[in-house]
């Protein structure tokens, strides 16, 4: 980007260890001569570099889509200003393609077959110096072959106009275009000239023999520029436009082939809303009311589970008591027992003890005498 505009932009190198898509969108004003452009340029941070490539296409989907909504949006106000509105929507896609030699990989198939509908496609083969000019048209052969038979409707430049006909013809031959970015200058013969030096010779990137950079500037920035946004409103945006209506329900025409009114179509649509919200009321009343039978009975089954449970420990302690009360009883017999048992040694021991004494006397009066 920064060779096709010859410029310098702001941002630092994305990482390639991101979790997932993300898209990041940077606005310039460019100035050159008296001619002011407004760019706005959006990557694809991490395109391609997670293991589970399936939904890699689905961020800048969504992307477009969010543009296209934001356009459609400030087209249906009452009060539009759309002269002055800042248009994000996405004019051109430059779709850059790995040079491996061989064939495109499924994730760039699947990924321009669902662009194809929303934004205009221009296929582009990155560091095209890193195969041989042999391998490069054959490359090119095959990616074209590829796309066509999988049906993926890339961006051809428009030959209706006399005037750029025969060069957009020829340019579409050349599709897609094979280039090299560099923003250093090298000497060669008398001129700087932007090019990238390696060991083996020196790789000019607006030299037309050493690849399409500036084949690329002159359809993209020269010729089509104004055809690119035109395309984007009258072709993309519109099918967005009326799917998107028509979703909401609006027509041209009614079933009987007369004029759809748009009063109508409101009132049918706010009446069948209405009525959804209402379902969808009365569904989650009975929701609602389910749901507290449901917890009303797992109160009531817990409660009985709770009285159970008391009654079977008032049972229990029932019981204990009355096992403490049996033997109680139980040692106040005995103590009673052995209480008329001592009562009744220590009579003995006293009637034992009177007798002996009796006995002692006699035996002394006898010796007396």
């Amino acid at each position: 980007m920064d060779t096709l505009f010859n410029t310098k932009f702001e941002g630092d190198p994305a990482s390639h260890s991101q979790p997932g898509v993300q898209l990041k969108s940077s606005t310039y004003d460019l100035q050159e001569s008296n001619v002011n452009l407004k760019l706005t340029i959006v990557s694809t941070v991490g395109f391609g570099d997670q293991i589970n490539k399936e939904d890699s296409y689905k961020p800048i989907v969504e992307f477009i889509d969010a543009q296209f909504e934001a356009y459609l949006q400030e087209e249906l106000k009452i009060r539009r200003v759309l002269h002055n509105y800042h248009d994000t929507r996405i004019h051109a896609c430059l779709y850059f393609i790995a040079p491996t030699g061989h064939s495109l990989k499924s994730l760039d198939l699947v990924t321009m077959k669902k662009l194809d509908s929303k934004v205009n496609i221009i296929p582009i083969i990155a560091k095209s110096d890193a195969i041989s000019k042999s391998e490069l048209t054959k490359f090119k052969i095959k990616i074209t072959s590829e796309l066509v038979s999988n049906g993926v409707q890339i961006y051809q430049f428009p030959t209706d106009d006399e005037s750029v006909a025969e060069i957009n013809g020829t340019m579409n031959a050349h599709l897609p275009f094979a280039v090299i970015g560099s923003t250093e200058e090298l000497k060669i013969g008398n001129k700087m000239m932007k090019a990238r030096q390696y060991p083996w010779g020196t790789v000019q990137v607006e030299n037309e023999a050493h690849c399409d950079f500036v084949k690329l500037r002159e359809m993209l920035i020269r010729v089509n520029m104004e055809d690119l946004r035109e395309q984007t409103h009258t072709r993309h945006y519109e099918l967005y436009r009326r799917c998107k209506l028509e979703e909401m329900g609006f027509k041209d025409t009614d079933p009987d082939s007369k004029p759809f009114s748009l009063q109508e179509t409101y009132e049918a649509k706010r009446n069948e809303f209405l009525g959804e919200l209402q379902k969808k009321e009365e569904a989650m009343r009975q929701m609602f009311v389910q749901r507290v039978k449901e917890k009303e009975a797992e109160l009531k089954e817990a409660e009985k589970e709770l009285h159970e449970k008391f009654d079977r420990l008032k049972k229990l302690h029932q019981d204990e008591k009355k096992k403490l009360e049996d033997k109680k009883k139980s040692l106040d017999d005995e103590v009673n027992a052995f209480k008329q048992r001592k009562t009744a040694a220590e009579l003995l021991q006293s009637q034992a003890q009177q007798a002996g004494g009796s006995q002692t006397l006699k035996r002394d009066k006898e010796r007396k005498n």
